[in-house]
């Protein structure tokens, strides 16, 4: 299937359609935030549980403050960050423009500007919010390339855009920003240490993980059972190392070390390793610093533990 424009893209949108929606974290099935039967068909292609609330996605900072209240820490956090893959859980100011299917019903909303153009140009060109979690069935891991997102979901589109392989590779970090607080609720690669240097230490998260996407103990899995902290290959497993000399190059996460690679691939490896019908899938140990406690929390979640 050849992309569709951003053009085409949005016109699915106004008629309640599907959009496979390029973002420089994973891909997107995207829809109208504002249209609850558009939304429904979210979660109906996913199979994904409804008290799982989305990220609406907007085009500029004006616009996400037309959907949710930010404060003083909210405002720092999105101009030291977007566009880019921060997500940002605030109280919610317009119910109309996220409604509440998309939202799960609570008083907060998540909302996003995508560092992605195109995924940037769709949303322009719609003129309003769109939700657009994960275009994997849920549970299975994030597509990361179009064909990826084709195979998962793209039964159930009305256009598709092409963005090329998402640089990021791992989805969106999520934080709130509620009763004066700012807390974690998923790690991603903009790191814990990059948000404490624009508003100071983080508060613990204190039960409000619900509010955010992603957070299901088994989650990002692909068929195969996934053995995390390896240290090397059992009979009939794929090792995914990380390091120089570990494994199968083809295999590698990043033969140098790098995280920030690492977590680009991780979820392509994942689903070609899997691709293979191996016996399991092992991962070697992933420093926990930086990015790789997004990239651990994946692995921890793949591999059904709760993290």
């Amino acid at each position: 299937m050849k992309g569709d424009t951003p053009e085409i893209a949005a016109e699915a949108l106004k008629t309640g359609r599907l959009v496979m929606l390029p973002t420089e974290t994973v891909y997107g099935l995207a829809a109208d935030a504002s249209n609850p039967q558009a939304v429904a068909r979210i979660f109906e292609a996913k199979g994904r549980p409804r008290f799982n609330p989305l990220i609406a996605h907007v085009a500029n900072a004006l616009d996400a403050e037309m959907i949710a209240v930010f404060d003083e820490r909210a405002r720092a956090l999105a101009e030291a960050f977007w566009p880019g893959p921060l997500t940002i859980v605030a109280p919610v100011r317009d119910r109309e423009r996220v409604c509440d299917l998309a939202r799960a019903g609570l008083d907060s909303v998540a909302v996003r500007v995508p560092g992605h153009p195109r995924a940037r140009a769709v949303i322009a060109a719609f003129g309003g919010a769109v939700v657009a979690p994960s275009a994997n069935r849920s549970g299975r891991p994030s597509p990361t390339t179009f064909d990826d997102a084709l195979e998962e979901t793209g039964q159930s589109v009305g256009a598709a855009v092409d963005g090329g392989p998402c640089a990021v590779g791992v989805e969106s970090t999520v934080v709130s920003v509620l009763d004066g607080r700012v807390a974690l609720l998923r790690p991603g690669s903009v790191t814990r240490e990059e948000i404490e240097a624009v508003v100071g230490p983080l508060a613990e998260e204190d039960g409000q993980g619900h509010r955010s996407p992603g957070r299901l103990a088994l989650h990002y899995a692909p068929d195969a059972p996934v053995r995390i902290e390896a240290e090397a290959a059992k009979d009939g497993e794929i090792l995914l190392g990380f390091g120089p000399a570990i494994g199968d190059p083809r295999w590698s996460l990043s033969p140098n070390g790098d995280l920030r690679e690492a977590a680009a691939n991780l979820f392509r490896l994942l689903r070609e390793a899997d691709r293979t019908r191996p016996v399991g899938i092992a991962v070697s140990p992933i420093p926990h610093k930086g990015l790789g406690e997004a990239i651990n929390d994946r692995l921890r979640r793949a591999a059904g533990f709760v993290g």
